[in-house]
């Protein structure tokens, strides 16, 4: 199964990622946590230093070979996960996609040709799950980097704002062949932030799924330079998230697949 997550800027899509894709290993299963951001910050989130993230390669554009059904890797996905993951904590595999090195380089339309074909070439492992994490953009559905994905979460804040980059997002995926879209309330203060998402989300008949409260341990645990599963492992915050693994990915049991 292969998620992609997305939603406006400081909408909570790292925490989100990072957090689901260590409850779902814990659980046994095999992820691999993709970071898709060009302002690349997946690995602090699960617990892997800068120096440690230093010794994994960007995968080169060289892997990629184009044909009329999209890019796809010219090289096995073993080898290419082998090469360019390093293994987080609860052994989550996480890639990242590249980030811009100098400016006036250009645009990365190779490093999003990358993820989409390694999410392509993620099919022939069908018990694996993948997170991508993406950047606070369109651009990975005007692109289609996200296409291959078999659901994308959209993270909302309870502001006109992030809704209305969720509308966008959703609608640019409804052109595509992701399988479900689904929207998840993130840092609900009250009953009434809550609610204001479900009605918006009822007037553009979207899917809300799960309500993520608001957690003063977020905060505290960026602050301490902490992932947020090691700081506060039984907040409510994680115990949501657990609660949208479990809708997403209902079979997280060890040596069932999706």
């Amino acid at each position: 199964m292969k998620i992609a997550v997305a939603g406006k800027g400081g909408a909570g899509k790292t925490t989100f990622s990072a957090t689901a894709s260590r409850l779902l290993a814990r659980s046994g299963r095999d992820v691999i946590a993709i970071d898709a951001d060009t302002n690349p910050n997946l690995h602090a989130a699960l617990g892997v230093s800068n120096e440690a993230i230093r010794q994994v390669p960007f995968p080169p554009t060289t892997l990629v070979s184009r044909s009329f059904d999209g890019p796809a890797l010219n090289e096995p996905i073993a080898d290419v996960l082998d090469r360019h993951t390093l293994v987080a904590p609860d052994g989550v595999r996480l890639l990242r996609m590249g980030m811009p090195e100098h400016a006036d380089e250009g645009c990365l339309c190779s490093a999003h040709a990358v993820v989409s074909a390694l999410l392509g070439d993620l099919d022939a492992m069908p018990s694996t799950i993948t997170l991508l994490d993406m950047e606070a953009s369109p651009e990975h559905l005007s692109r289609g980097t996200a296409r291959e994905a078999n659901a994308l979460v959209l993270i909302a804040e309870p502001y006109f704002r992030s809704l209305e980059a969720v509308k966008l997002q959703a609608r640019l995926a409804a052109e595509t062949a992701i399988g479900r879209v689904v929207v998840v309330a993130n840092k609900c203060r009250s009953d009434s932030d809550f609610a204001g998402i479900t009605e918006f989300c009822d007037n553009y008949e979207l899917d809300l799924i799960a309500r993520i409260p608001w957690g003063d341990e977020v905060l505290d645990a960026d602050a301490a330079a902490t992932p947020l599963l090691d700081f506060a492992p039984a907040s409510p915050v994680v115990m949501a998230v657990q609660n949208v693994c479990d809708i997403l990915a209902p079979n997280s049991l060890i040596g069932q697949a999706s």
